[in-house]
C-alpha cells in the first residue's frame, strides 16, 4: 500500500519530505507539493491504513514546533502509487482506494489531469496523444481505460499503452527514494591525547579506510585531502595534501600523510582528528601500444614525498620559466601528470609546425653551468681576444667576428639586480684550409666588470 500527501494551495516551501519520514522510512519526493510513502506494515502502528491517513491529515495541521506543517493536506491511500497521487491531487481530504477499485475513484477525471511524466512520456508527445484521443471522443480516465489495449498499441504506440495503464491505475514502477547526500568526511574524538606518530598512524589508517570505502562505493576518487588535528590548547593544526592525480588507495594516503606529519608535526598533543576530501572522477588513461610505460603515479608520488622530506618541499618539483627577462630565471612548481590526450586537430597542427621548422636552419645553444670566467681584451670596448678555462672545457682565441652588444638590466630595487652587455662572437679554430669558426655567447657584468662565457652555438 502507498499513501500520497499533497499540500493544498500553499505558496511557500514546506519540509514535506521531512514530515513524511515521520510515518515511513521510504519516501519519494514526486513534486514539491506532493510526496508518496510506502506504508506497508506501518499501518499497524495506527490500527489501519485509514487510521494512518487520518493521523497524517491531523498532524499536518499542527504547528511546526509540534511536528506539523501548519496547513491542510490531502491524503490518498491506494495499492498503486500513481493512483494515490492522482487521488490526492484531485480529491479533498482523506481518500482510501481499495485494490481493483481505482477507476471507481478516478474514472471521471479529465484526461488533462493525467500526470504523463510519471511514465516518462515527453510533453510534446503526450500533447499529440491527448489530441488524438480528444478526436476519438475520449475525455475521461474511464473512457481511456475502456479502449482495447491492442488497438492502443497499434495506433498510439508504447507511449499510448503506458498512458492507458496510468489512467487505469495499473502502472507498475518502484518509488524513487531520495538518497542521502554522501559525506566524504570522517572524524574521531580521542579518549586520551596522543603525542607520538605511531599511535596517531592507527587513527589515520582507520579514518582513511572508511573514507576510501565511501569513495569506492560512489565510484569516485580524490586528489585533495584535508587533515585537521585539534590540539590540547584547542587550536587546529591543519594540513592539506594536494595530489597531481585522483586516487582512492588508503595505503598510499597513509604513507603520504605520515611523511607530511613528520615534516610538519603538531606542536601539542592531539585530542581529535578530522579527515575531509573533495570527491572527483577517477583517473582513466588508455596507453598506446608504442608509448613507453611511465612509472606508476602512486609510487612516483611516494618517491617525491620521501625526497621532499630529505631536501625540503621547496627543492622538489618541475622547473618552469619565470615571466621575466632575468637570464636563466626559473622556479620549481609542483609536479603534475598530463593525462588528457591531445586532440587530433592539435596533433595535426603540431605536425605541421614541426614539418615547417624542419625546413629552417636553427641554432642550438649549449649553456655552460656555471658560466666560464674569462679574460677579454677589449680594444675600444670591442672584444678582440678571449681566454677562459674551466674544469671540463676551455675557450680561447682571437675574435674574428662579433655582433652586439645587447644590454639587459632589471630588478634595480633588489639586492640581486642584474645589468650586463651580451655579445655573440666567432673564434677561429684551426689553421689554413682547416680553419673553422666557433660561435659563443659572452657577456660583461656591468656591476662587477667581469667577463663570462655563457655558452656555445651548435
Amino acid at each position: 500500500m502507498f499513501a500520497c500527501i499533497h499540500v493544498q494551495n500553499s505558496n511557500k516551501t514546506l519540509p514535506l519530505a521531512d514530515f513524511a519520514y515521520g510515518f515511513s522510512p521510504i519516501v519519494e519526493e514526486t513534486r514539491p507539493e506532493s510526496v508518496i510513502i510506502d506504508i506497508e506494515g506501518c499501518e499497524l502502528l495506527f490500527g489501519s491504513a485509514y487510521g494512518l491517513a487520518n493521523e497524517v491529515a491531523a498532524r499536518a495541521e499542527r504547528s511546526p514546533s509540534d511536528g506539523g506543517l501548519a496547513t491542510k493536506v490531502n491524503v490518498a491511500i491506494a495499492a498503486n502509487p500513481d493512483a494515490a497521487l492522482h487521488a490526492a491531487r484531485l480529491l479533498q481530504g482523506v481518500t482510501f482506494i481499495s485494490p481493483g477499485e481505482e477507476l471507481t475513484c478516478l474514472g471521471e477525471f479529465s484526461l488533462e489531469a493525467l500526470e504523463y511524466s510519471l511514465v516518462n512520456v515527453e510533453a510534446k508527445k503526450s500533447a499529440e496523444l491527448f489530441e488524438t484521443l480528444r478526436l476519438w471522443g475520449v475525455k475521461t480516465f474511464r473512457d481511456f481505460a475502456a479502449l482495447p489495449i491492442t488497438g492502443i498499441a497499434e495506433r498510439l504506440g508504447p507511449e499510448g499503452v503506458q498512458l492507458q495503464q496510468l489512467a487505469a491505475g495499473k502502472s507498475e514502477r518502484h518509488l524513487k527514494i531520495r538518497q542521502p547526500s554522501p559525506i566524504f568526511s570522517n572524524a574521531l574524538e580521542l579518549e586520551h591525547s596522543l603525542t607520538e606518530l605511531e599511535p596517531l598512524s592507527f587513527i589515520f589508517a582507520r579514518l582513511l579506510n572508511q573514507l576510501c570505502a565511501t569513495l569506492n562505493a560512489y565510484a569516485l576518487a580524490t586528489n585533495d585531502l584535508l587533515v585537521q588535528l585539534r590540539l590540547e590548547d584547542q587550536t587546529i593544526h591543519e594540513r592539506r595534501l594536494v595530489l597531481p592525480y585522483p586516487m582512492r588507495d588508503p595505503k598510499v594516503f597513509l604513507k603520504l600523510l605520515l611523511l607530511d606529519t613528520e615534516m610538519h608535526p603538531p606542536q601539542r598533543a592531539v585530542i581529535s582528528v578530522l579527515l575531509t576530501c573533495e570527491p572527483v572522477k577517477p583517473r582513466v588513461l588508455q596507453n598506446g601500444l608504442f608509448i613507453p610505460l611511465a612509472p606508476e603515479p602512486d609510487k612516483l608520488e611516494l618517491t617525491l614525498a620521501r625526497l621532499a622530506k630529505l631536501v625540503g618541499e621547496e627543492n622538489i618539483g618541475s622547473p618552469a620559466l619565470l615571466d621575466t627577462h632575468r637570464p636563466d630565471a626559473f622556479c620549481l612548481k609542483r609536479f603534475a601528470l598530463t593525462t588528457k590526450p591531445e586532440s587530433r586537430r592539435r596533433r595535426k597542427a603540431i605536425g605541421k609546425r614541426q614539418a615547417a621548422s624542419g625546413n629552417q636552419q636553427c641554432l642550438g645553444f649549449r649553456i655552460f653551468r656555471p658560466p666560464l670566467r674569462a679574460l677579454v681584451q677589449a680594444d675600444s670596448g670591442w672584444p678582440s681576444q678571449i681566454s677562459a678555462w674551466g674544469k671540463q672545457r676551455s675557450v680561447y682565441g682571437k675574435v674574428v667576428s662579433l655582433a652586439g652588444p645587447w644590454r639587459t638590466t632589471g630588478d634595480w630595487w633588489r639586492d640581486d639586480r642584474w645589468a650586463r652587455d651580451e655579445w655573440d662572437i666567432a673564434l677561429a679554430s684551426g689553421q689554413g684550409v682547416n680553419q673553422t669558426k666557433v660561435l659563443y655567447r659572452i657577456y660583461r657584468d656591468l656591476i662587477s666588470g667581469d667577463w663570462f662565457v655563457e655558452g656555445s652555438y651548435d
